[in-house]
């Protein structure tokens, strides 16, 4: 959807293991510095949009999750519209409330994704990974998983899914397997990414890691499921992440110094569609562009859901910084780090930034936005002025059950 939306403030928590915190209080960490970043109070707010994808597995809190945590920081009466969509759900909230705005319902509104996942009993935490698949079909989706490990020779990825780790991490392997014989795609790339990206992340002092990688240290760590080692997959994670979107009219109202533009944003869901032809990033990307009057040549960075390090080069494809097989390619180039051409990830992406499921999206906006600014420090990108932010989750067929694509600028 073409937006006429703009950010006013943002506010995250740092990402990582939070034993002793719950969703009110790194919800509430974020609204309140999200709030107090737009220069606004509570009052002010018109409406709520809250993202979360799985406390109601693995804390029992259903049904008014939003509300639960606006309550915890002195904010009720508002209309809250609780979000779940998958790994999408942050990005899904934040598309909802910049519609809203968009369509005149409101001038100020609330987009805030939060997530518990570190829990003593880590099998209720992968199990949850489940629910994002057809739970119908979860016994032939295992089933296959193990059929194309072993088709393969890859031992670790042919037992164990969703057990000692997401299955997301089997269905990311399967898909890196295939790339490899596709494209001639290698291992050494897709470790070029965690180490990049490890890079970044040691720059941001929100990460859940901030330790730097060589490529050398990622091929020896632990192997998950063939080719992917530990490094390589996104961690699960606690944390918070919080958007403040007002209206043009607001937006002058207000004397923003340095407004950021939603300039669309573009929600979808997955389909079966033949193989070879264009699939939900595809879609949503291109569709992204044209509403915004842009391509992918006019970006000066991407925020991409790296939930795996294959994940991130099969991106850079779907949305277009390289033709299809030349991912691997673009990242051994150095055009996707700090200092390249079109810096990727440069918050240190879900590998290494963390991936607080219901809150990565707007993680992904907040990152953005301080870029456009020039607030973010020592991983400045030089003269940011547009931003991309690639968030999916689920997954049907074989596709994401649902992706949303949006485009930030300088306002």
């Amino acid at each position: 959807m073409k937006m006429n939306a703009y950010v006013a403030g943002v506010g995250m928590t740092s990402f990582g293991r939070m034993m002793d915190r719950g969703m009110k209080s790194t919800g509430g960490e974020a609204i309140e510095a999200a709030i107090a970043d737009a220069g606004l109070e509570k009052a002010d707010i018109q409406a709520a949009w809250m993202s979360n994808a799985a406390a109601g597995v693995l804390t029992g809190q259903e049904c008014i999750r939003g509300q639960v945590v606006l309550r915890g920081v002195g904010m009720g009466e508002l209309p809250v519209v609780n979000v779940e969509n998958a790994c999408a759900s942050a990005s899904t909230a934040f598309n909802q409330a910049c519609a809203m705005v968009t369509a005149g319902v409101y001038d100020v509104v609330l987009a805030c994704g939060v997530e518990k996942m570190y829990f003593a009993d880590r099998a209720k935490v992968f199990g949850a990974f489940m629910g994002a698949v057809d739970v119908d079909q979860l016994k032939e989706i295992l089933a296959g998983l193990q059929a194309s490990a072993a088709s393969s020779g890859a031992t670790e990825a042919s037992k164990s899914a969703g057990q000692n780790r997401s299955m997301f991490m089997d269905i990311y392997a399967a898909a890196a397997r295939g790339h490899m014989a596709r494209y001639g795609t290698t291992v050494e790339q897709f470790a070029m990414v965690s180490a990049k990206n490890s890079h970044h992340g040691s720059l941001n002092p929100r990460a859940q890691f901030r330790e730097a990688m060589t490529i050398e240290q990622v091929l020896a760590s632990p192997m998950i499921a063939e080719p992917l080692t530990r490094p390589m997959c996104s961690p699960i994670g606690d944390g918070a992440a919080a958007v403040v979107i007002v209206s043009e009219r607001k937006s002058r109202e207000l004397g923003l110094t340095a407004p950021v533009r939603v300039r669309s944003s573009v929600l979808r869901s997955g389909w079966d569609h033949p193989s070879g032809s264009d699939g939900l990033s595809e879609v949503c990307s291109r569709e992204a562009f044209e509403e915004a009057g842009l391509g992918p040549s006019d970006l000066s960075l991407v925020e991409l859901h790296d939930a795996s390090a294959p994940a991130e080069i099969i991106g850079y494809e779907s949305i277009g910084l390289c033709p299809k097989g030349e991912g691997g390619g673009l990242v051994a180039s150095g055009a996707t780090r700090l200092g390249g051409r079109i810096p990727v990830s440069t918050s240190g992406g879900l590998l290494r930034k963390g991936h607080p499921i219901g809150a990565t999206g707007l993680a992904q906006v907040v990152e953005i936005t301080e870029q456009i600014q020039g607030r973010a420090g020592a991983r400045q990108v030089a003269g940011a002025r547009i931003g991309l932010c690639h968030n999916g989750g689920g997954n049907i067929g074989t596709d994401a059950a649902a992706q949303c694509v949006t485009i930030l600028a300088a306002g």
